[in-house]
């Protein structure tokens, strides 16, 4: 297996190039099924969606064609050689403006059976290359059932270069790709279409081009059924799109479909949580003391790092693997349905409504997956300042390192109602995105245009068993890798300040909590805290940690308190975690007594400030650092006056 390179805590990956090994260009307009391809063939998991701008970046994989191994680059979608954003001129620059020497050794060109014509322009700008090409014809199994079906026989010989129907979902096809692709770069060589267009008249060329198109699509549709004399009949994705697009109803599918999936998600992941809590903090714990007397350690420093630091916080994080699994499940179901892309089309027209670029849309709704791909995401907007208010707006979406600490909370305060707080999470993340968007709008950008959001609708399909295992497993992938990675960095950190003493007479490694250098700092922040209802420095310090990553705040409670006394505990409480009934303990003693609206501020206040360090190094890399500090100002501020005034009213009715 090739080595992985993660470019997010939640993305796909790529590999190192191989010295030597030709190169071959994967591309294709949004929405075709190129990087399904791509991961077909090369075998990675890159992330995919049913709508633009998943692919913001090149990917890399190694591929077996025939007897030689060539490097496969996945390069973002494009619907023509004539760059409109960052993204686009990035493939025009590898395939046109790259020395000759460093260009592809050949390209394979995804194209839609079920709208041919649509993805065959950029093939005819290929063509005029002096590039080998492959086309991958996609989808054929939907345009077969639409009576649509595409000849690759003859649409090869209109194109000039070979055509090979291709089920990038399934994996069919791929081997005849393969031996496509071989022949291809056995000739190295592929006259270039012919073109009577001038060079500098870029009208005659585009006629010329339709046309071209049209000449090479008539034989290879002549066999498709017709559709009769009479009116056409509506297809089952147009009668459903009736309902989830309608201006009133699709905003209320939308809302149902998500309630949905965070229901489902608490309600099926809570009897697996507690299950490997219980493992967490029973035989896993004793195993280990076992293990450390057995090896004849007993330094208080070494036992708690091992105990209290790695099995209690790294534990307690890996208990909602299931919960992230689930709903990583039930999205990319939603997203290989074809869902998505009408999501995406039904909040556009409340985000053109108040003033936004449509196409932000693309990157901010990756950003409820993370951010720092969705800052990434941003290179699909052409406007310089579109794309600094968009990545400014990244950051209130509510990634999924967040849903951690939101379903911890939601089950420990409002158990009844978990799906409901965590669902009503996301909306006040939408609502943020939108009022900041509106603000900035309406302060800094007021002469800034709109664009609209164009996009392709696919077709709607059942999800395929291995689309959804393989984008599941990446996700899920990442979320562990962040915890065997920047959390047990975080736990080993947070131990040792919890280690040193900071007030009283103290071995090191036998300090009280509230005595040590961690709770010195904490308590430092602390009373900015207090009139949101949560300046408990336990609570603090959790959010300090929460600046490297959010899943930080939950294996920093679960140092803490396991260093407490648990015969602290409730003894009413005995069903509950001792960590539950810790946390029950700290808000009820911040807030007065106002436990509810303090742990709604703290949710709030979760949800609106500094995502993680990874998403500010996003920011820097394509904002610039300016903008980048004013971001976090700004998401300080909004993160403290939205807690304030949620816990300040808040207690005066609840």
């Amino acid at each position: 297996m090739p080595e992985t390179v993660q470019s997010s805590c939640h993305g796909g990956g790529s590999v190192a190039p191989t010295a030597g090994a030709p190169t071959v260009a994967f591309i294709g307009c949004p929405n075709v099924g190129k990087t399904t391809l791509f991961n077909a063939v090369t075998g990675l998991r890159r992330s995919v969606g049913n709508w633009p701008g998943t692919t913001v970046e090149t990917g890399r994989g190694r591929w077996h064609v025939g007897d030689e191994r060539v490097d496969v680059i996945d390069l973002p979608g494009t619907y023509s050689l004539d760059p409109q954003s960052p993204d686009e001129a990035l493939t025009r620059s590898i395939l046109v403006d790259a020395p000759a020497a460093e260009r592809p050794a050949a390209v394979v060109i995804a194209a839609d059976a079920v709208d041919p014509a649509r993805s065959l322009y950029l093939c005819a700008q290929v063509r005029e290359l002096d590039l080998p090409v492959v086309v991958a014809l996609t989808m054929n199994d939907v345009a077969a059932r639409r009576g649509a079906a595409v000849d690759a026989e003859a649409l090869a010989a209109g194109l000039g270069c070979p055509v090979v129907a291709v089920d990038p979902r399934r994996g069919t096809g791929v081997e005849e790709l393969a031996a496509a692709v071989a022949d291809a770069l056995r000739s190295r060589t592929m006259a270039p279409r012919p073109t009577d267009a001038p060079a500098d008249d870029e009208l005659a060329a585009m006629d010329d081009r339709f046309a071209w198109i049209e000449a090479a699509l008539a034989p290879a549709l002549a066999g498709s059924p017709g559709t009769g004399d009479g009116p056409a009949r509506p297809s089952a994705s147009e009668r459903i799109d009736r309902i989830v697009l309608h201006p009133i109803a699709g905003p209320l599918v939308f809302l149902a479909a998500m309630w949905a999936v965070f229901q489902l998600t608490t309600i099926v992941a809570a009897p697996l949580q507690d299950g490997l809590d219980a493992l967490f903090s029973g035989p896993v714990t004793d195993a280990g003391a076992a293990l450390l007397a057995a090896l004849g350690i007993d330094h208080p420093l070494v036992t708690g790092l091992v105990l209290n630091g790695l099995v209690a916080g790294v534990g307690m994080l890996l208990t909602f693997a299931p919960l992230m699994a689930i709903m990583f499940a039930l999205l990319a179901a939603l997203e290989d349905s074809g869902y998505m892309a009408r999501a995406a089309v039904v909040a556009d027209r409340a985000m053109r409504a108040l003033g936004l670029p449509g196409r932000a849309f693309l990157p901010l709704i990756v950003g409820f997956g993370c951010n720092v791909p969705a800052i990434s995401a941003t290179r699909v907007l052409s406007d310089t300042r579109q794309r600094i208010l968009t990545a400014l707006l990244v950051p209130f979406t509510s990634c999924s390192a967040r849903l951690t600490v939101y379903v911890m909370l939601a089950g420990t305060f409002f158990p009844e109602h978990a799906g409901t707080v965590v669902f009503a999470m996301y909306v006040i993340s939408i609502l943020l995105v939108i009022a900041t968007g509106f603000a900035l709008r309406r302060t800094l950008w007021r002469t800034m245009g709109s664009a609209p959001l164009v996009m392709d609708l696919p077709p709607y399909q059942v999800p395929s068993p291995r689309i959804l295992a393989a984008g599941t497993w990446v996700r899920l992938h990442g979320f562990l890798q962040t915890a065997g990675g920047v959390i047990v960095a975080t736990v080993i950190v947070v131990f040792a300040l919890q280690s040193i003493p900071a007030t009283g007479d103290h071995a090191l490694g036998e300090v009280p909590p509230e005595d040590s250098l961690y709770a010195a700092g904490a308590q430092a922040v602390a009373p900015v805290l207090a009139p949101a209802g949560f300046g408990d420095w336990r609570t603090a310090g959790t959010l300090v940690t929460g600046f490297v990553a959010k899943e930080a705040v939950i294996s920093s409670w679960a140092q803490t308190y396991a260093l407490e006394d648990p015969s602290s505990l409730d003894a009413r409480e005995q069903g509950s975690s001792p960590l539950a009934v810790q946390l029950r303990a700290t808000f009820a003693d911040s807030s007065g007594g106002h436990t509810g609206p303090a742990v709604w501020a703290f949710l709030v206040f979760l949800l609106a400030y500094t995502p993680c360090v990874a998403t500010l190094a996003a920011q820097r890399r394509e904002i610039g650092l300016r903008w980048t500090v004013f971001g976090v100002a700004m998401q300080l501020c909004i993160a403290w006056t939205l807690a304030v005034a949620v816990f300040q009213i808040g207690r005066l009715i609840w």
